[in-house]
């Protein structure tokens, strides 16, 4: 099962060897982050680089010495702090698996394909089952409680602090200190609907901060509905929490999906929420701490420059400001946070458990697609390779449009569509597809449209081209006129038989 706790996720982890304690004391000004991106990209205690087993794609220079081994890092003197600071705690694939509570994320798919299989139950005991399985969703529902909380042990109005706390400058060029691992939580001032987000916050004041989210964000969209009547937008920053939470902040559920009911989903029952002290929001009874305030609707600060993930400093711009009204916290509490960059960091892994948790969502809007990978080369939007059973001409064309109209998949900026046989997670098997299926001329399509805000390649702000590539053997109704070769491929009752017998001619 998932962890209620921050901490004990921590206690979990550190008696599997997962989590390294570093009492020496550390600056938080760029020193946490350069231990943090040597340690994510270091082998694991068995020998492998975490990301399945492959090199890093952004090495540490050799100059750095010995390598460490990837662990989750507990850094327990930050200066000018007195409270300790976790990282890297989702970043490997055994720590992302322990903070969701499965053995793999296919378990969790096939849970989410369990709960949106379109077919409906023919018999009448199919009905009666199909019907508890949906009545199940609400014992997901997050519960409200009046009752003490753990998040609430200490209130902060008149002195709250923000600079008290381990907050991180990650790279050099950074605007200033960020808060890079909260879980933002609004609500919308007509609807009522919640949303917990996870967007950067650049630390200005001791209680003064920017709020930097997209304009396509949830929590966006709830401030601008707050703007519209000329009232400022209530905001809460989680902090930790149940060990499901970072995920569910991050996950791209349907606008409108409360994330707090999809980590009750993966917790298996509802979360225990707590009303706020100063602003009208519910928040995670068991988060390590809470910073509560209302977002500006009047003015803006200029945010940035921040080191993002996709291995470039965004810019600066102007974002709402944030201010402050409390701090609450459990007692001796313990402050998470995250560095991005160049992968493999903490996101890349969050980023694939999306990558297969959502599969039977995507396949649902999509049948085509037979499996898909989001390489880490391209930090998951510049890059998609899907397999798909091609069915007649031009089928993968079909499959890249509404890869296209897909949700988030639309900032995809480059779509590569190969044949069944042809193995998605290998990047050199996708390749080999592409130089030896593709004429350049008749098997590229570009088109335009939106891009990820973040596409420093785009011409204009979040939109520009994106490149669509078919790899797949070519039919003669698509312009094929020569004969295509057949391509070598063993049969599958070789394969089986000297797999049985692989051992008896000497290999292990």
């Amino acid at each position: 099962m998932p962890y209620d706790t921050l901490q004990e996720f921590l206690q979990v982890l550190e008696s599997q060897g997962e989590l390294r304690r570093i009492t020496t004391p550390v600056d938080p000004v760029l020193e946490v982050a350069e231990i943090t991106d040597r340690v994510s990209k270091s082998l694991t205690r068995d020998g492998q680089y975490p990301a399945v087993g492959k090199a890093p794609f952004a090495t540490p220079n050799p100059q750095h010495g010995t390598a460490a081994v990837n662990q989750a890092l507990l850094f327990e003197h930050v200066c000018g702090s007195d409270i300790p600071l976790a990282i890297n705690t989702f970043g490997s694939f055994q720590r992302v698996h322990q903070a969701l509570g499965c053995e793999n994320l296919d378990e969790l798919a096939g849970r989410i394909a369990e709960l949106v299989r379109p077919e409906m139950p023919a018999r009448l005991m199919d009905k009666l089952k199909k019907g508890l399985d949906l009545l199940k969703i609400g014992s997901y529902a997050p519960k409200i409680r009046t009752s003490a909380a753990l998040c609430q042990q200490v209130v902060l109005t008149e002195q709250a602090d923000l600079t008290r706390l381990p907050i991180i400058q990650c790279w050099p060029k950074d605007g200033g200190k960020y808060i890079t691992f909260g879980q933002v939580v609004t609500k919308h001032p007509e609807t009522g609907a919640r949303n917990l987000g996870m967007y950067r916050v650049q630390v200005l004041d001791k209680k003064l901060t920017a709020m930097h989210w997209h304009k396509h964000h949830d929590g966006a969209r709830h401030f601008r509905a707050w703007a519209s009547l000329n009232m400022p937008c209530p905001l809460a920053i989680t902090l930790g929490g149940e060990s499901v939470l970072p995920y569910a902040a991050t996950a791209p559920l349907p606008a409108g999906v409360d994330e707090h009911l999809f980590a009750g989903f993966l917790m298996g029952r509802g979360l225990d929420l707590v009303p706020c002290k100063t602003i009208p929001l519910e928040v995670s009874a068991n988060c390590e701490m809470v910073i509560e305030g209302f977002v500006d609707p009047q003015q803006t600060v200029l945010e940035g420059p921040f080191g993002d993930h996709t291995g470039f400093y965004s810019l600066a711009d102007q974002y709402p400001v944030f201010r402050v009204t409390a701090i609450t916290h459990r007692h001796n509490p313990v402050y998470p946070t995250t560095i991005v960059g160049k992968p493999p960091q903490e996101d890349f892994y969050l980023g694939k458990a999306t990558e297969r948790i959502f599969l039977p969502l995507l396949k649902l809007m999509i049948p085509d697609i037979i499996d898909y990978e989001l390489p880490m080369f391209g930090v998951f939007h510049n890059c998609a390779f899907i397999k798909i059973r091609k069915e007649y001409p031009y089928h993968a064309r079909k499959v890249m449009h509404a890869v296209w109209g897909a949700g988030q998949m639309a900032w995809t900026k480059m779509i590569v569509v190969v044949d069944e046989h042809v193995d998605v997670h290998s990047v050199d098997d996708v390749m080999f597809h592409v130089a030896a299926n593709v004429d350049p001329r008749r098997d590229t399509v570009l088109v335009d449209g939106p891009l990820d805000i973040l596409d420093h390649a785009a011409p204009a702000l979040g939109a520009g081209s994106k490149l669509g590539i078919d790899a797949t053997k070519k039919w003669a109704g698509e312009g094929q006129v020569r004969e295509w070769p057949e391509e070598l491929l063993m049969d599958d009752a070789t394969v089986a038989r000297v797999s049985r017998r692989w051992r008896e001619y000497g290999f292990s």
